[in-house]
């Protein structure tokens, strides 16, 4: 059914969500073995707030160096198939939740980050640019040779969307034919409410458990993001 979908569409848009990297090692955040489930003395929601990055800086980079980054993951089935079909021209953007860089680093060119990316960060004092590697390789809160405090260019709680990639995002999604959501919970507003701007013929869900949109379907799979796209042909 899926394949058939494909094969009719013409301008394919996917938007992803964290089920998408689960596939890569990296695990989701509401599942219920997921990093809000666990517990810390203060709650992940809390930590990754940008009262707390300004508040408890140190503690923050130690909580983000722990569990927000996973250098050692590689692009899975998932990556890889969109990235192959927007090659043969099916695909026209990848709308991503994910800050991990997996599609970019698949070989998608297309690919609008809603929340940002921890591959890039800057110093909030003079701008300069640092790889994840910085990060990754500094103890407690990481500086700049200025001397300013080096932030991960990820949209922390409390912090707004870029709006030049939400605008082209949400003019990605109203042009598309078909709509393949993927991985996500459907419940992280303002991004989840981007799908709200589809009107083409085919939306297809794909997710491990129901969400909120799944009666709206043209089709509805709830399997593996990865073992789902990899099977299809472009």
């Amino acid at each position: 059914m899926l394949q058939e979908i494909v094969e009719k569409s013409r301008n394919i848009v996917f938007f992803g969500g964290a089920g998408v990297s689960t596939e890569s090692g990296i695990p989701d955040f509401r599942s219920t073995d997921g990093l809000y489930n666990m517990k810390y003395d203060v709650p992940p929601e809390e930590i990754l707030s940008r009262t707390y990055f300004d508040n408890h800086t140190e503690k923050f980079f130690e909580f983000y160096r722990d569990k927000m980054l996973f250098p050692q993951a590689k692009p899975n089935a998932a990556h890889l198939a969109l990235a192959r079909a927007e090659k043969a021209g099916k695909l026209t953007a990848v709308v991503t939740q994910n800050i991990d860089g997996l599609h970019t680093a698949a070989g998608s060119r297309t690919v609008y980050e809603l929340h940002g990316s921890v591959l890039r960060n800057y110093c909030m004092k003079c701008g300069k640019f640092y790889p994840v590697e910085f990060i990754l390789n500094s103890t407690g809160v990481p500086r700049c040779e200025c001397g300013g405090i080096i932030k991960p260019d990820v949209v922390l709680y409390e912090e707004a969307l870029d709006n030049d990639v939400c605008d082209a995002a949400v003019k990605a999604i109203s042009l598309a034919d078909t709509l393949i959501v993927a991985g996500t919970s459907l419940t992280v507003y303002p991004a989840a409410g981007m799908i709200r701007y589809f009107g083409g013929k085919n939306l297809v869900l794909i997710n491990r458990d129901k969400t909120p949109m799944d009666s709206a379907a043209s089709l509805v799979l709830h399997e593996k993001v990865g073992e789902v796209l990899g099977k299809l042909e472009f």
